[in-house]
């Protein structure tokens, strides 16, 4: 907990600066963002859905492409413009 007492007849911004620079020295914003914004470890279920969900975009991909109706992906790990498609 934070604390902050006013200091005679001290503007309410002083006090609200005052406080909020010892809350961000306090930590607890930061570790309440970090306790909010958990994320909790896939189950092995879900990293089975997600693999064979991609097995089966790939195999669509692939059957696209053979039938012409998808062009051959470029090679841009050469040029330097890795994960954007021209």
């Amino acid at each position: 907990m934070v604390e902050v007492k006013n200091k005679g007849n001290e503007p309410v911004e002083n006090l609200l600066r005052r406080f909020s620079k010892r809350w961000q020295r306090s930590g607890i914003g930061q570790r309440e963002r970090k306790r909010r914004y958990r994320n909790r470890p896939e189950t092995r279920r879900e990293r089975r859905l997600r693999a064979l969900y991609r097995l089966a975009v790939q195999k669509e991909r692939e059957k696209l492409r053979k039938l012409g109706r998808l062009e051959e992906e470029k090679n841009n790990f050469i040029s330097g413009r890795i994960g954007r498609s021209n």
